[in-house]
């Protein structure tokens, strides 16, 4: 294998901070890890380095700061002064651990943009943010979360891409070196991501059980269930809708309470045993394979989204479904509690606080367009959620219709039996004809009965209205299995639709997996030089202990708390971690200083107004969504959706207080290691900022050659180059 790694501005002397050489440009690397001899030739360095010198000299002027001397500078310097030496310097390895570590990239920008945004389209957060259109103001509900957006939203994950691209460290090491005293900081969105990354394929194993239900006719969520040694239909099921008992005792085998545990339910633990293997199968070969993956799993989802919403909108009630998209609700403008929903659900969509978002950016060569990227991504992102809304306001609006003829016409079955049993007048009798059209027929007859036989009707039979039923979707994972479940039984055919929306569901819910496994995997590789010579061995190991622990929210109350973390948990650590974030950089490191850093990178200038976004603008933003957060938890008991096996309904239960206690130890657990960092930091006399008066820190031997960061012992203990590189600083070859 032959590998070339061409000089370039952010690449001079680039190794990382913990002592690994990091190759800046290896095309076609995907590995940790290449063994064999090394061999160098230096030719065309002037030129190159001439290059560099104009290049730092252009970007300091933009930034109108005083000319620093810097490591760029100073190994620039050094080349202009020597002459193209055509040698060649062979280095043979001698010993099993002298290895060259070789950070990979991602084979072409478009697998890191689809990277990006696979991991940020969550099936949960298309499906809140659906429910939270219709339910928290409408179209005033969109146009906030489109303010807060761009306001923080993209701000802050440019804040991210920058810190993982320009420094080559995954969510954990990349804040120690921004901001010593803050590098807790890292280690509390590590577990957060861990967490997360517990449930979070428990919900695409509900989605392969679906899929693998979906192949009978009818489908099982269409009818009740025949009982055992009868040609009746289970009374269970017949006391409420098959969706809802399908969903509750056929795929959770819910219990009636959390309190009440059990064992794992074991038809979903088969499915969430493959949805490990197939996000294990996708990563093991580093980012040549998941790259490729990215590519099917993004772009189907998007294909099928805009098939489903060109087929939707032939459905008899698209239209009303599409007129209650643009309705607004100009009272929710003032509701803070409508602004706090909105910049949570913005830091849950765009992925900021879990560390994947740095991690997939480290992949990336410095010199690249991190804020253009920011941008791009939050475009796609918000174009996605838009599309998909409309989609699934059609498929509502077709779902609310068919329900509420259904419930004309059993109301008319109801009067007629009521009527040929002498309890109600023949004038009570509802028109003959409502095949054509059940519900406008029907409310046009009731509407013109005199008031004391309209109000002898109403007594005995349920009112059906459109709206009502429209508003009656549930909310969290229920608005995917129940809601569009029994959606898409209605459409012929069933069994095609049903299997294609849930195919969408699982390849969005995988590619999500992808993007956080990443934010664990990562660090781990940078933190400890042995994961970066067993890549597989750590995939497996991750795999199989998430696998293991993440069993529990597979046992009958295991949706309960999932919900209990997904609704009302990991909210308040991500708005933490995000704020001490910004702290790093704004006023540990220097938002201005970071700019700069990044101007000289790009190649370009930067908007000063991100240096007034960081520090100032996007923690106040923070705090008051915590804060508003907090308030409204403590005004109103939390709460979940049960089932209640002796009635067959849905019984909504408050959370015990044991559960309140499990949300403030889990989030106690996440936020120690900040100040356990800041303790640490303060006894070894580390500085609380990087020392100034510098030049550019895009790795540790990017600082100033003064100031940089000594290997550790373990590090040093591998003789990872042995060969100086001032002396031969232009091409690498690597041969075996």
């Amino acid at each position: 294998m032959k590998t070339e790694a061409q000089p370039s501005t952010s690449s001079l002397a680039n190794t990382s901070w913990t002592g690994t050489v990091i190759s800046d440009n290896v095309p076609g690397s995907q590995t940790w890890e290449d063994k064999g001899s090394l061999t160098w030739s230096a030719t065309s360095w002037t030129s190159e380095a001439q290059v560099s010198a104009a290049r730092v000299a252009e970007a300091q002027a933009r930034t109108s700061q005083p000319k620093q001397i810097s490591v760029l500078e100073a190994l620039t310097a050094s080349g202009l002064n020597q002459k193209p030496v055509h040698e060649k310097v062979q280095m043979t390895e001698k010993k099993e651990s002298e290895v060259l570590l070789a950070r990979p990239f991602w084979s072409s920008k478009t697998e890191y943009i689809l990277a990006q945004v696979g991991f940020s389209m969550k099936p949960s957060c298309l499906w809140r943010f659906a429910y939270l259109w219709l339910n928290s103001g409408g179209c005033s509900f969109a146009a906030i979360y489109i303010f807060m957006l761009f306001l923080v939203g993209v701000p802050l994950l440019f804040l991210e891409m920058a810190a993982g691209q320009s420094m080559r460290q995954g969510g954990m090491g990349v804040w120690k070196i921004i901001a010593p005293w803050i590098g807790g900081v890292g280690y509390s969105s590590f577990m957060v991501c861990f967490i997360l990354g517990l449930y979070f394929n428990v919900v695409n194993s509900w989605i392969i059980f679906y899929m693998s239900q979906s192949f009978q006719f009818p489908v099982p969520w269409e009818k009740c269930p025949l009982t055992m040694n009868s040609s009746g239909f289970d009374p269970e099921c017949e006391r409420t809708t098959p969706s809802i008992y399908f969903w509750y005792q056929q795929a959770l085998k819910a219990s009636d309470r959390i309190e009440d545990g059990g064992s794992p339910v074991y038809s979903l633990v088969l499915p969430f045993f493959l949805c490990w293997c197939l996000v294990g199968a996708f990563m093991i070969n580093g980012l040549k394979s998941t790259g490729k993956v990215i590519y099917v799993l993004v772009l189907l989802p998007c294909f099928i989204i805009v098939g489903f919403f060109i087929r939707t909108l032939l459905l008899e009630g698209a239209k009303f479904g599409l007129q209650q998209l643009v309705v607004a609700k100009i009272s929710d403008v003032y509701n803070m509690s409508v602004w706090s929903l909105a910049g949570g659900q913005v830091l849950s969509n765009t992925g900021i606080g879990l560390g994947s978002v740095a991690s997939l950016a480290s992949y990336m060569p410095q010199s690249n367009n991190c804020l253009s990227d920011a941008f791009l991504v939050s475009v796609i992102n918000l174009l996605t959620l838009l599309i998909f809304t409309s989609f699934n306001f059609c498929v509502l609006g077709f779902w609310a219709t068919v329900i509420t003829h259904r419930c004309c016409e059993r109301n008319a079955e109801i009067l007629l039996k009521l009527i040929n049993l002498g309890k109600l007048p023949p004038d009570a009798k509802p028109p003959v004809n409502l095949l054509y059209n059940p519900t406008s027929i029907y409310n046009a007859w009731l509407s013109g009965l005199p008031q004391h036989i309209k109000s002898m009707v109403l007594r005995e039979v349920t009112e059906c209205n459109i709206e009502t039923q429209f508003l009656k979707a549930s909310e969290g994972p229920k608005f995917a299995f129940l809601s569009f479940v029994e959606a898409m039984s209605f459409l012929p055919p069933s069994v095609f639709w049903s299997f294609i929306f849930f195919l969408m569901l699982l390849a969005m819910g995988l590619s999500s997996a992808i993007g956080i496994m990443q934010g664990i995997i990562t660090p781990l590789q940078d933190t400890f030089s042995f994961f970066r010579k067993h890549t597989k061995l750590l995939i497996v190991g991750v795999f199989l202990l998430m696998f293991v622990c993440g069993l529990f929210f597979t046992q009958p109350s295991g949706s309960y708390f999932i919900r209990l973390l997904s609704d009302y948990w990991i909210v308040f650590p991500i708005i933490v971690i995000v704020v001490f974030e910004t702290m790093a950089v704004s006023w540990a490191y220097g938002a201005r200083r970071f700019l700069a850093d990044l101007t000289i990178l790009l190649g370009h200038p930067i908007s000063p107004v991100f240096g007034w976004l960081w520090p100032h603008l996007c923690p106040v933003v923070l705090l008051i969504i915590f804060v508003t957060t907090m308030v409204h938890l403590c005004m109103k008991p939390i709460t979940y959706m049960s089932w209640d096996s002796s009635t067959s309904k849905e019984v909504l239960r408050p959370y015990p207080p044991w559960a309140l206690l499990l949300m403030i130890t889990l989030f106690a657990i996440v936020i120690l290691p900040i100040p356990a960092y800041f303790v640490y930091c303060r006894i070894h006399r580390i500085p609380f900022r990087p020392k100034s008066g510098d030049g550019p820190m895009t790795a540790s031997t990017s600082l100033p050659l003064s100031h940089q960061l000594t290997p550790s012992k373990e590090v040093q203990k591998e003789e990872i180059l042995q060969v100086d590189e001032t002396k031969y600083p232009s091409t690498c070859n690597v041969t075996s």
